[in-house]
């Protein structure tokens, strides 16, 4: 595992924190350092909405997302479990979980996954969502790993929770509902961008995130902007991240207090 990265990925999660609290792109930090730091094809987070249901707030890739909504859909996966029970859920190999789930285990081999492993986001009693990783081999996950990945998403937990504490509770259930919301707006930007510039959807959310921050703007204020026109994002391919170029990686930096990239 890398070090730095760690030491990186838990310094960026407590620095988003500090200043004005964007959970998506905060949810989109951790999955995407999740990939990485834990050696998985991809991660998804599902996040209980203030009604208690499930929805699925971010990922690392287009097919973690989308199978993630199918867990939700057909209501069968490890995931649904892992929030249910508040316990880690693990599947090694999906081929020899059909029995276990009859629907999902099919269809996340088809999309590419071999293997799972739901991490709860709790604190004590209180589940809120679920960190899942997917890789594309099968085998067990790595303790050493898996406990990484609890810390992750723990630490995910007690800031949305300190966040929760530190508001009334009607305005975090506001936040949270306008964030599952913006989900709608930000997958219309990606489409659109995806199609303006001939990139797949993870390329195009990178480029719409990393736009945002540059420019200090909410990620989904950018992309109600983006889709009603009144942002035309022009110049965008030419100065393409390299957040979005395939085997690179790219560190963000604050360069003062109170700054959100």
């Amino acid at each position: 595992m890398d070090g730095e990265l760690l030491a990186e990925t838990f310094v960026e999660l407590t620095d988003t924190m500090v200043a004005d609290f964007d959970v998506i792109d905060f949810l989109h930090v951790l999955t995407d350092r999740s990939a990485k730091l834990l050696d998985v094809s991809a991660a998804g987070l599902l996040l209980a909405d203030p009604r208690g249901e499930l929805r699925v707030v971010a990922a690392s890739s287009q097919a973690a997302r989308l199978l993630e909504l199918f867990q939700l859909q057909n209501d069968q996966g490890p995931c649904l479990d892992c929030f249910r029970a508040g316990q880690p859920v693990a599947a090694a190999d999906l081929a020899a979980a059909a029995a276990r789930w009859p629907r999902f285990a099919p269809a996340a081999r088809q999309a590419g996954f071999a293997a799972v492993q739901a991490l709860p986001m709790r604190l004590r009693d209180q589940v809120i969502g679920a960190l899942n990783l997917f890789r594309a081999t099968p085998g067990a996950f790595d303790p050493a790993g898996i406990r990484v990945g609890q810390a992750l998403a723990d630490v995910a937990t007690i800031s949305l929770l300190h966040e929760r504490s530190m508001r009334h509770s009607d305005m975090l259930n506001e936040q949270l509902q306008t964030a599952l919301n913006s989900r709608v707006i930000i997958e219309q930007a990606k489409g659109k961008l995806a199609e303006r510039l001939g990139v797949d959807m993870s390329q195009a959310f990178s480029l719409l995130r990393d736009h945002a921050r540059a420019r200090n703007l909410r990620l989904s204020d950018l992309a109600e902007a983006f889709v009603d026109g009144s942002e035309p994002l022009t110049g965008l391919a030419a100065s393409r991240p390299r957040s979005a170029q395939p085997g690179t990686r790219q560190v963000h930096h604050r360069d003062r207090p109170g700054q959100r990239l």
